[in-house]
């Protein structure tokens, strides 16, 4: 899972230019999506802290997953920067049914 963030020094940039940087970071994503690494992605609206911009959850592992996301043109431009997570929630209890096959490992309360 990779949490987005706004981070304190992130640049101001003119209307046009953050309007073209979300084009190009929300066609990055779509494209992620298409090759089957990401299969849920999407922006917070309401959220105690404003500096939360949104949540992506991969299916690949955490190493790939800070990859991809380093290559984000939000996080290159500095609008954006990413904290990437394991998060283990009960087997069956979510279901992306966009995704091919299994996402995430199946652990035993033993391996916490």
């Amino acid at each position: 899972m990779v949490i987005l963030r706004r981070p304190l020094d992130a640049p101001e940039l003119p209307e046009d230019e953050l309007e073209a940087l979300q084009e190009r970071h929300l066609a990055y994503r779509a494209e992620l999506g298409r090759r089957g690494v990401l299969v849920a992605n999407g922006p917070f609206l309401e959220q105690s802290d404003p500096s939360f911009r949104g949540m992506s959850i991969f299916r690949c592992d955490p190493g790939e997953a800070a990859r991809l996301s380093a290559e984000d043109p939000s996080v290159l431009a500095g609008r954006l920067a990413f904290e990437v997570m394991q998060w283990w929630v009960g087997a069956d209890s979510l279901a992306f049914p966009g995704a091919e096959g299994t996402v995430g490992e199946r652990h035993s309360v033993g391996d916490l």
